[in-house]
């Protein structure tokens, strides 16, 4: 994986971790009383277009290092961070398609299951990305 690409994957993540999550505490954990019951924060809109918008980079990004980075570290057996690797590589799809099935179900058992199963695989994205990142690389001997 080149400099450039390694950037653009951890900007990307950042990006869209950090709207995930501001989305996450706009939505579930912010009420806010209004004159007829709970409204919602004046910034959700913004943010969750936000998360939608640079969603697609980090898609781009995990695509972009596929082959280069993830796929040979795989066939390498190499053996730093391979947990973490093994785990983001896992939750790329699961993550991806639970977020886009989110924004195109409209019947309220489906949306909650996508819901739920966004913010799983996202949060245990956001913690194994941190980890993989955190973590020593190994050097050869």
């Amino acid at each position: 994986m080149t400099p450039k690409q390694a950037r653009f994957a951890h900007i990307s993540s950042l990006l869209v971790g950090v709207s995930g999550v501001a989305l996450f505490v706009f939505k579930d954990l912010v009420v806010i009383e209004g004159e007829f019951g709970p409204e919602s924060h004046f910034l959700e809109d913004d943010v969750q277009a936000a998360h939608i918008l640079t969603a697609p980079a980090l898609v781009f990004a995990c695509a972009l290092i596929w082959q280069d980075h993830i796929w040979a570290k795989y066939k390498s057996r190499a053996k730093a961070r391979r947990r973490t690797g093994l785990l983001l590589a896992s939750l790329v799809v699961p993550m991806i398609l639970s977020g886009y099935l989110l924004q195109v179900s409209y019947t309220e058992p489906w949306r909650e299951i996508w819901r739920v199963s966004h913010l799983l695989s996202s949060l245990v994205w956001l913690v194994a990305y941190g980890v993989h990142q955190l973590s020593p690389k190994r050097t050869k001997a």
